[in-house]
């Protein structure tokens, strides 16, 4: 369980500032590289969209990384976003847990 109280790095911040921006990529020149359209690049770096496996797959062919290391950013993010919505913690903390008889 995630006990850090910062919320992580996003996809979008994670793909704009360790990658995008220190290889001067643009929006477009990435969408064209991955093969999809701007607009699905655009989502990804506003935090619109999350990264899928699929996704992840093609983000580590085109940046030589693995799609874990993708796919760990939105885990963590989706995590933290679980654990500080009120809504959603609501619902984690009706949850009781089994007792298994021994």
């Amino acid at each position: 369980m995630l006990t850090t109280k910062r919320k992580p790095a996003t996809v979008g911040e994670i793909l704009i500032e360790e990658f995008m921006q220190p290889l001067g990529l643009t929006q477009g020149a990435l969408a064209k590289a991955m093969g999809v359209q701007r607009k699905h690049v655009n989502e990804l770096c506003n935090d619109r969209r999350n990264v899928t496996a699929s996704t992840a797959l093609i983000l580590a062919r085109v940046f030589g990384n693995t799609a874990d290391f993708w796919l760990n950013v939105q885990r963590r993010t989706d995590l933290w976003n679980a654990l500080h919505s009120p809504r959603e913690r609501g619902r984690i903390e009706r949850a009781r847990p089994l007792k298994i008889a021994a």
